[in-house]
């Protein structure tokens, strides 16, 4: 059984009703709800160990080919597409990790909306998963195909935001393949990064690129070289 938080806002940011749903096997969803003041969240930190126990295998091979010291553990509050707040998890590469934190920061208090944001091992670190489910995901251990290189991704140093309005886009074909209707960018919905918006703003102003300039746009990458 997982616990699910979602925080909805009442007429100003500080007064919230809280809404703690939990999710059986069934889909079954029971909510309390608790009015009360909260802070949002935007910490780093290093990686728990009950973290790490849940990403070894996963999105951390057993052989650690990385070391666990080079990433962070990051909380992050944001705004979903449902208009309630959010807190969730995402694991970097350190040495960004204080700029990712700031930049989702800024765009929470813009309330830039965000549909979710889980560590990739919810779907067994499979991306094409994470992807259709439109989560919002950064540490995933691989190797840019065909190489040993190791990807941005496989670093930490890579972020994919709202991948479904925002696809990977090769000739006519989106990746993920859910996203095909996002192709179009001259119509602009909910969830899109475009240039010049909050969300592209606060990264590029932090020194991230976006992949929306690539020949191939890869409009849900931002990545930071070190």
């Amino acid at each position: 059984m997982q616990k699910f938080s979602s925080i909805n806002l009442e007429k100003d940011d500080t007064n919230i009703k809280q809404e703690t749903s939990t999710l059986d096997t069934e889909n079954k969803i029971s909510s309390e709800d608790v009015s009360f003041k909260i802070e949002p969240v935007f910490s780093y930190s290093p990686i728990p160990d009950n973290i790490k126990s849940k990403m070894l295998g996963l999105s951390m091979p057993k052989s650690e080919p990385i070391s666990f010291d080079s990433l962070s553990y990051l909380r992050l509050t944001y705004y979903g597409f449902d208009g309630n707040i959010h807190i969730g998890e995402m694991v970097v590469n350190k040495d960004i990790a204080s700029d990712v934190v700031d930049a989702f920061k800024e765009v929470y208090y813009k309330k830039y909306p965000i549909e979710k944001i889980r560590l990739i091992d919810e779907y067994n670190a499979d991306d094409e998963l994470s992807m259709a489910d439109n989560n919002t995901s950064s540490f995933a251990y691989r190797t840019i195909k065909g190489t040993n290189v190791i990807s941005n991704h496989g670093m930490g140093l890579a972020i994919d935001i709202n991948p479904l309005q925002n696809p990977h886009v090769v000739g006519n074909t989106a990746s993920p393949k859910e996203g095909s209707d996002y192709i179009d960018r001259s119509n602009i919905r909910k969830g899109m990064i475009t240039e010049g918006d909050d969300l592209y703003n606060a990264f590029v102003n932090r020194g991230f690129s976006w992949g929306g300039h690539w020949k191939n746009p890869d409009y849900q990458h931002f990545e930071k070289k070190l």
